[in-house]
């Protein structure tokens, strides 16, 4: 069987915030699949990012699917919002939605991918009842809320976990890496099970971003 590409969906966090145009143009023209962007209510993580207008201007001018990640607690209030101003894959975190269910097929009815987030003490066994209705997962392999941080080991054992629980339910779902992805241990994490890799600094801190990202993209997945 012939190996496929990785995905790569760069973390806009990391950019420098006085030049995001420039940040999302570098990316269009990239080999990057999606630009990944984080939402943070200071609530649910320690941080706080960006939100609505950010994301709206965004949209008008980037060309890739945009990925947003909410780190926010009830969810469920913004979803709509968010689908209006642009997103076109929301993720909510499995810890800030008691009603789990409910906020994916909200997501699903608005057009949205859906997306899951699990935190590094989330076992993924959590997920097993609702898995048929996620597009992605996203497995946090740093402690969410800042970028910059290192790569949690464990998190291996839980990707190589989530892929085989994958498997045996016979669906299409998507493991997204969240946290702490660099040119070393790209290609662990990828054999590991990984379909997509968000890289902040990796990307953003680089000389040539643009390379980065296509070496990132060129370690293949069985």
């Amino acid at each position: 069987m012939p190996q496929k590409k990785v995905m790569i969906a760069p973390s806009l966090l990391a950019a420098n915030f006085l030049e995001v145009g420039k940040a999302v143009k570098m990316v269009d023209e990239s080999d990057a699949a999606w630009l990944h962007l984080d939402v943070m209510d200071g609530r649910f993580v320690p941080n706080i990012s960006f939100g609505l207008p950010v994301i709206r201007d965004i949209k008008k001018v980037s060309k890739k699917p945009l990925d947003v990640h909410l780190m926010i607690l009830e969810p469920e209030k913004y979803a709509e919002a968010f689908r209006k101003a642009g997103a076109d894959h929301l993720i909510v975190h499995i810890e800030a939605c008691p009603h789990l269910h409910s906020n994916l097929q909200q997501i699903k009815a608005l057009g949205m991918k859906t997306g899951v987030a699990i935190n590094p003490h989330t076992p993924v066994y959590s997920l097993q009842d609702i898995l048929q209705d996620i597009d992605t997962v996203c497995v946090m392999t740093v402690n969410p809320g800042f970028g910059g941080q290192t790569f949690i080991h464990h998190s291996f054992t839980k990707i190589q976990e989530l892929r085989n629980l994958i498997n045996e339910r016979g669906v299409s779902t998507l493991i997204e890496i969240d946290g702490g992805v660099t040119l070393d241990n790209a290609k662990e994490i990828i054999d590991a099970g990984a379909d997509v890799l968000i890289a902040g600094n990796t990307v953003f801190s680089a000389k040539d971003p643009r390379k980065v990202i296509k070496k990132l993209s060129l370690c293949t997945k069985p």
